[in-house]
């Protein structure tokens, strides 16, 4: 089995729980302070919620955190390494980080704005009191935004991913100036 994970910044964690509890008929598979996912069966999704007030702002701008792809086993992202890797997309590869509240294997790209996609499996829960989430600057479990330390300013995540070099219509294309990209989870 495998699943599209969409990750929101949420200006309000409580409300955004009540709000995707009633949306899709479940309550979240795991809820930690300022955090919350869900393991939704119909439509086969991975949602996480990121409280980060600042990056949300209002409507919709802000609101993407990172976009990803859980799949069940090590090898399955191994797998998508290898094959990102032969089709020339750049990709950075995270073996058992902790993020999210989870023990992962994960491998990342960008879109050619910018956005981060990541094909990951969870090994393990992590214990809270492990995991520094730090879902507004710092956490080491998702891409930078492309090497835009400023991105702290807005409340995005600054992470160990370096900045992909600019290429024409790849996944590792710097975003128009202004762009927004972050992630993590």
């Amino acid at each position: 089995m495998s699943r599209v994970q969409l990750a929101l910044n949420v200006s309000d964690i409580d409300a955004a729980v009540a709000f995707y509890s009633r949306l899709f008929g479940v309550e979240p598979a795991k809820r930690r302070p300022g955090y919350a996912n869900f393991a939704v069966a119909e439509p086969a999704l991975k949602l996480v919620l990121i409280e980060s007030a600042d990056a949300r702002g209002s409507g919709v701008g802000g609101a993407l955190n990172h976009l990803g792809v859980e799949v069940e086993t090590p090898e399955e992202v191994a797998a998508s390494v290898a094959r990102l890797s032969a089709e020339g997309l750049e990709t950075k590869v995270q073996d058992a980080t902790t993020c999210c509240y989870a023990v992962q294997d994960k491998v990342w790209v960008h879109d050619p704005d910018g956005a981060p996609w990541e094909v990951y499996t969870v090994l393990a829960d992590a214990p809270a009191e492990t995991v520094d989430l730090g879902c507004g600057v710092g956490d080491a479990c998702a891409p930078a935004g492309r090497g835009d330390v400023a991105g702290a300013k807005s409340g995005m995540l600054i992470h160990d991913v370096p900045a992909a070099p600019a290429r024409e219509l790849t996944l590792t294309a710097a975003p128009a100036p202004g762009a927004a990209s972050s992630g993590c989870c």
